[in-house]
């Protein structure tokens, strides 16, 4: 039985390439970022380039699948926060057209964690209009803040997953999620350690300026610009130190230990707001381990006019190895095979349930504290 996903807002491939691992086939993808679409092309196959509401979802083959990591930079703490008044915050309703003329049996959507709380010019939230449109349209969806880390993907990633299954096959939804792993070492040595230079984009490191290099190498392994002394920070960094309290506590220019799992790889990738210090070298990651930390196999080779552009879309993606569980999971809906399968419960300990309201935990602190 072949089984047909189609990709919206693909990227790079993430999220296409863990279903194609699980056995689907890519019927079509689409994305309008030029850097991306060519790594896409020369890893997994053809992609749309271009304007996802230019598409005529009439002209594009059918689908059992339809997964959508629409551009998170609108709802992200690391990105312009504008929600839907940024135009990339109202993407999601692209979505809506390609469900009405595919009918897919599953919907898969994936975005950051501060999507869960931006609302529409009404007031509504933007993640309860989605449920609201999918079951209008007849399915069941249940959506999940997950941290990727506890499914094997050696990373602090925290992403809302939200999964829509055609009525048909009943209140499903919730069984799809990957199955916890608890038994493989996820830290930074363990997945950076094989590496060198023989490696595909091993050799490419993003440039910094000259102060972030100075203050950057003088941070010690576990360290961060805590740990600097006092009386070399910059007049901007000594304002922040005075009044951490008013800063909400900033912890930039990490350098995570060699035995920690990394953080949330970024788009950005900047020292303000991401732990790009490797442990014990004195520089950042590079290209390829930064996608070992997003699960990319080694002979996926990411290109793009410039190192910045690669470091984007591997930071964008969604780590291959969680969408193959996930796809894996899908696959035994679709195919007959679920039953007596799927009937557990995730852990609290690996799972925030965001069907209830968020606003019970008010402080951010706390509530990371509950899902890391």
């Amino acid at each position: 039985m072949s089984l047909k996903v189609g990709s919206l807002f693909s990227g790079c491939g993430g999220f296409d390439l863990g279903f194609k691992q699980a056995g689907f086939e890519l019927a079509w993808a689409n994305d309008i970022e030029p850097n991306a679409c060519e790594t896409y092309r020369k890893n997994i196959g053809e992609i749309h380039e271009g304007d996802v509401n230019e598409l005529n979802p009439e002209n594009m083959g059918a689908i059992d699948v339809l997964t959508a990591g629409f551009p998170c930079q609108p709802f992200s703490n690391a990105g312009s926060r504008k929600g839907t008044s940024d135009s990339r915050g109202q993407l999601y309703l692209s979505t809506f057209k390609f469900i009405d003329s595919h009918h897919p049996k599953v919907v898969v959507y994936e975005n950051v964690r501060g999507f869960m709380s931006f609302k529409d010019e009404q007031g509504n939230k933007l993640i309860d209009n989605i449920t609201d449109e999918l079951k209008l349209r007849g399915y069941i969806p249940s959506y999940r803040l997950v941290n990727f880390s506890h499914f094997g993907v050696p990373q602090n990633r925290i992403r809302v997953i939200l999964i829509a299954v055609k009525e048909e096959f009943g209140d499903i939804a919730n069984n799809l999620f990957p199955e916890v792993v608890n038994d493989i070492d996820i830290s930074i040595s363990k997945t950076i350690a094989d590496l060198d230079s023989s490696f595909p984009n091993q050799n490419e490191l993003m440039k910094l300026n000259p102060q972030a290099l100075y203050y950057g190498e003088m941070i010690p392994e576990g360290g961060s610009w805590k740990s600097l002394p006092y009386d070399i920070l910059p007049e901007r960094w000594k304002k922040i130190r005075d009044n951490m309290a008013k800063y909400h506590y900033p912890n930039f220019f990490r350098r995570y230990h060699r035995d920690d799992v990394m953080g949330t790889i970024t788009a950005a990738f900047k020292p303000e707001n991401a732990a790009v210090w490797h442990p014990i070298e004195k520089r950042i990651y590079s290209v390829r381990e930064i996608a070992r930390f997003q699960t990319f196999p080694d002979d996926f080779v990411f290109y793009g006019k410039n190192v910045k552009a690669k470091y984007q879309q591997i930071g964008n993606a969604v780590p291959p190895h969680f969408s193959k569980l996930l796809a894996e999971r899908i696959k035994t809906l679709l195919t007959g095979t679920y039953e007596g399968q799927l009937e557990y419960k995730l852990p609290v300990s690996c799972l925030f349930n965001v069907n209830k309201p968020m606003s019970y935990i008010k402080n951010q602190e706390l509530m990371e504290k509950l899902i890391a």
